[in-house]
């Protein structure tokens, strides 16, 4: 019983995206770091894991493209470790916009580790070319173009930190899409068919967290069907999803702005999910409007 609590977490993502800021949050978890681990050494390092009698019962490794000439194994590793262990890896893939992993470079006079003596945009997009399969395996993915290192730092602490109470946690999410999607959601709903309080001016400047509108957006009929039926079908999955192994599920609810209808629905269904399991709320665009 002991060896399945056993967590292993695999750090990868672009170059210049964090992976030092989520590594050294890791730590401040409790586990274990390492940075740019071999792929062909992990194996190893879950027996060693298997061992440690507990001693390693959490580990982060950073893999990345400075080891690259051992890349190419960690595809063939994961699936040995998928066949013969009962530590499954977790990926957690950082992404950033190529823009801000250009201004990144500019102000830190670093070179590209694939374009040290070129145009930093090369290497970045030989870079995503590489590791686009490694990043269709990851279980999380975190665009880290618009957070800050703390904004990063906790939001992996969030999401990995341990309760054990609430093993599996739910996020609702709100957005606005002409701010881009969400790229860290697993589910994503489209609300922009439901009427918008944007087009009556007492409503417009205010927030779908305020009462009145609130009982504006759930008062219509569609609105109460989509809701019965969006939550008859979380109710349905969210078991299967906790079921594979996942410790969370991110769903985004958007609207056109992210200001009404998201965050009214957003609030809505994550009190509606927190009857049975840890869920709660958050409202990625909800002030962008002011700014």
């Amino acid at each position: 019983m002991e060896n399945r609590e056993l967590q292993t977490v695999i750090i990868t993502g672009m170059s210049g995206a964090g992976k030092t800021v989520a590594m050294q949050s890791f730590e401040d978890l409790g586990f274990f770091c390492v940075d740019n681990l071999p792929p062909a050494l992990l194996p190893k390092f879950v027996e060693l894991m298997e061992e440690s009698g507990g001693k390693l019962n959490k580990v982060a490794l950073v893999m990345d493209l400075r080891g690259r000439e051992f890349f190419d194994q960690l595809f063939t590793t994961l699936d040995q470790l998928a066949l013969s262990s009962h530590i499954t890896p977790q990926i957690i893939y950082l992404d950033c916009k190529d823009a801000t992993l250009v201004r990144r470079y500019k102000e830190t006079r670093r070179s590209h580790p694939l374009a040290k003596s070129g145009n930093p945009l090369q290497g970045i997009t030989q870079e995503r070319e590489m590791l686009e399969e490694l990043k269709g395996r990851a279980q999380q993915i975190i665009d880290t173009s618009e957070l800050k290192p703390v904004e990063l730092r906790e939001k992996i602490i969030q999401r990995f930190s341990t309760n054990e109470s609430h093993p599996f946690t739910v996020n609702v999410m709100s957005f606005g899409f002409k701010y881009g999607m969400p790229i860290d959601a697993d589910l994503v709903f489209d609300v922009r068919f439901l009427p918008n309080p944007h087009y009556i001016d007492h409503m417009r400047p205010r927030t779908g967290m305020e009462s009145d509108i609130s009982e504006y957006v759930l008062k219509w009929p569609e609105t109460t069907i989509f809701l019965e039926k969006l939550l008859d079908l979380l109710r349905f999955i969210i078991p299967q999803y906790k079921r594979e192994g996942k410790s969370q599920l991110v769903i985004a609810i958007g609207c056109t702005g992210g200001k009404h209808r998201s965050v009214a629905l957003a609030e809505y269904i994550a009190k509606e999910l927190s009857q049975d399991l840890a869920a709660l709320s958050s409202h990625r665009d909800m002030g962008k409007d002011k700014g």
